[in-house]
């Protein structure tokens, strides 16, 4: 005796009971939250901005966090 490959298969449709509803295959639908496309393009948008002003751009000065942070630790460790 063959097994059946779904365990409603054997069942009629015509059984009593009523058969689920479902959406066609063809149409598939996708919700996402509001957020999901507005954080995204809020981020594109402000990495565009950033690039397409790169004259407002200042270089860091140079280093002097790093000595402020050596002169501070010898500090430190000196008895």
């Amino acid at each position: 005796m063959p097994v059946p490959a779904h365990p409603r298969s054997h069942v009629p449709a015509a059984a009593g009971r009523p058969t689920p509803s479902r959406p066609a295959a063809d149409h598939v639908e996708i919700r996402l939250p509001w957020w999901a496309v507005a954080l995204p393009t809020v981020a594109f948008a402000a990495l565009l901005l950033m690039i397409m002003s790169p004259g407002q751009a200042q270089a860091a000065t140079p280093a002097p966090a790093l000595g402020q942070l050596i002169e501070r630790t010898l500090h430190l460790l000196a008895p």
